[in-house]
């Protein structure tokens, strides 16, 4: 067998099995990938497969396709309210992180000053290849989350032309000598900024007069990202981040062309390029790369985490709008991620490679570059995704397996069904094109939305705090089956649910086909005419304990057919909704809620059941 074979289909399945295990156990994946790669680099190491000067362009343009995707989840209306605080992370905050780096590398490492600068720019970037994970294991809320995504992502490209302007002092002897390097480099980032937007002008122009067909809409964007990153890159070392962000940037905030499908081919993408970039970086890594850095390594991420990141986030959202507790959080979340690993493999390369004209102190300092990055990276990643979200909950922050419910739809039967959900402390919101039935949920109490649920303006307005799942329970099928795949996204697909369409179970009833609809609410026969009606009858949620004397069998027996399981309430205090596929099981501890009819057996809202020795329901 193909050594080389053999190891790449290693990675693929250990980042995916990393990927995979971190979901199931509740933990950041990163923190495993990195437990993978540096277990598998003990066995083989991929310098010994691939050189690196194969190796370095693989991840470069592997980084380059995250980028353009990190760019592209970055929306400007989120800037309303996390503009000005993340102004001043990718400014003030940068300057001071760049500065204080660079201090604890001299003192610290007692690296050459210049390389020590050179660190403390690299140091300066985060990026989406691990701020985009630990956002997806933290879920933060409000605007913090929209806030860290802005700074891990701007700050790449910034703190990247950041090494160049200080590796072009470094080659040049000085900073006076490199001065028209230096310009070089500013003029450079200022046009090839100007050619991103005008590159995505020209694509948004291909797409919009169908000059390139569907299929190839993902081969030819990709091509196109890959493209404009090496011709910039060409022009000037590690400018390629920066116009494949703006040029996602771009894309993702103009309307005339839709990107989604864009956007799902590229995080399909993503996850895959993470997995294998972060096992390639953690499998270079040796005991004597860690041994070379010794003691002062971690007494210098130890600074980086308790000392440099709190100092610059303070001091740069000094005056800001932001609340004590958010700033606490944004100043212990500051992972290094791949951008950090390929920038100081390149600098110290090229450094070492000019080592004849350069100061010998300065060439040693280079020589740990590499290894003190990465200890970087391993030191943040595990610091951060092990404490940040138990932070972020702490500080309230986080959502914690959040258990309210988006009603699509605010039709009486929907009102009453929700209003015995909220009466339970779970949070709901009803949204509805019905001004009648938004209205009347509104003086019963329900938070309402007066618009569409598929409607950009809902989703630009709505604050989804608190929600954790989609009840589709609108008259119209096909909207149903709209909202459970935009809300996929949001959600998870395992927490979007829709109504039956019809009273059957073929599939052949239905306005849309199964791979495109959500969980089926309740029972095969709980269409919405079918509840409507059973409302206008009379029907009306009830909330019934189970317990070791009053089974789900015996609740069975006493009302039959008249009741329909909506929901329950188990012991730990979760919400579980009723489905075709997974009927419901109460046991002992759960309470039931169900849909009543008025004429069963001790019907009426927020009825319980008997006691061993009564015979009618108690309050």
């Amino acid at each position: 067998m193909n050594p080389l074979i053999a190891y790449l289909t290693a990675i693929l399945a250990l980042g995916i099995a990393a990927q995979w295990l971190a979901w199931r156990l509740g933990l950041p994946a990163i923190l495993l990938l990195l437990a993978f790669g540096f277990a598998s680099g003990q066995v083989k190491s991929v310098d010994e497969l691939i050189d690196s000067s194969i190796l370095l362009p693989i991840v470069s343009l592997s980084v380059a396709v995250i980028m353009f995707e990190g760019g592209l989840s970055l929306q400007f209306k989120e800037l309303k309210t996390a503009g000005m605080p993340v102004l001043r992370l990718v400014t003030i905050t940068v300057l001071i992180t760049w500065g204080l780096a660079a201090s604890a590398a001299y003192w610290i490492l007692e690296f050459e000053r210049s390389v020590a600068a050179l660190c403390g720019a690299i140091l300066v970037v985060s990026g989406p290849t691990v701020i985009v994970p630990l956002l997806r294991h933290i879920r933060p809320s409000g605007r913090i989350g929209s806030v860290v995504k802005w700074e891990g992502i701007v700050n790449d490209p910034i703190g990247a032309i950041l090494a160049v302007l200080v590796f072009e002092a470094i080659v040049h002897q000085g900073a006076e000598a490199a001065g028209p390097s230096v310009w070089h480099v500013v003029w450079t980032a200022l046009v090839g900024s100007a050619g991103a937007v005008a590159a995505a002008l020209v694509l948004l122009q291909l797409l919009r007069r169908f000059l390139i067909p569907d299929y190839l809409h993902n081969p030819v964007i990709l091509a196109f990202v890959l493209a404009t990153y090496t011709l910039s890159n060409a022009a000037q070392h590690e400018l390629g981040l920066l116009t494949v962000t703006i040029l996602g940037v771009v894309l993702a905030n103009q309307k005339s062309v839709p990107v989604k499908h864009i956007i799902e081919f590229k995080e399909n993408l993503r996850v895959l390029l993470i997995a294998g970039l972060f096992i390639v970086l953690a499998s270079r890594v040796s005991w004597g790369d860690l041994q070379l850095v010794g003691w002062h390594g971690l007494a210098f991420v130890a600074a980086l985490i308790l000392i440099v990141r709190p100092l610059a986030v303070f001091v740069g959202l000094a005056g800001s709008d932001m609340k004590w507790h958010e700033k606490l959080f944004m100043a212990w979340l500051a992972p290094k991620g791949i951008v950090a690993a390929a920038v100081s493999s390149l600098f110290g390369l090229e450094i070492i490679a000019n080592a004849e004209r350069l100061d010998p102190l300065l060439v040693a300092s280079a020589r740990q570059l590499m290894p003190i990055v990465f200890l970087s990276i391993v030191g943040t990643v595990t610091v951060y995704g092990l404490t940040a979200a138990p932070l972020a909950r702490r500080l309230g922050l986080a959502q914690v397996d959040p258990q309210g419910i988006l009603f699509a739809g605010a039709a009486p039967v929907v009102q009453s069904i929700a209003k015995a959900i909220a009466d339970e402390g779970f949070r709901v919101l009803l949204v509805d094109t019905n001004y009648p039935n938004i209205a009347a949920a509104r003086m019963t109490g329900l938070p309402t939305f007066y618009a569409s649920v598929l409607s950009e303006y809902f989703h630009e307005r709505q604050d989804f705090v608190g929600i954790g799942r989609l009840l589709a329970m609108t008259p119209n099928d096909n909207v149903n089956s709209l909202a459970t795949i935009e809300f996929s996204e949001t959600f998870g697909r395992a927490e979007v649910y829709q109504l039956p369409s019809v009273d059957t179970s073929s599939e052949r009833h239905e306005s849309s086909p199964h791979m495109r609809r959500g969980r089926k609410l309740f029972a095969p026969s709980a269409s919405f005419q079918q509840l409507a009606e059973r409302y206008a009858r009379g029907a009306r949620p009830k909330k019934t304990s189970i317990t070791e004397d009053f089974t789900f069998d015996d609740f069975r027996d006493r009302y039959g057919q008249s009741a329909l399981p909506l929901g329950l309430i188990d012991a730990a205090g979760k919400l579980r909704i009723a489905t075709v596929e997974m009927p419901l099981e109460p046991k002992p501890g759960d309470k039931l809620i169900s849909l009543v009819e008025a004429d069963a057996s001790g019907a009426g809202e927020n009825a319980n059941p008997p006691q061993a020795s009564a015979g009618r329901d108690r309050e």
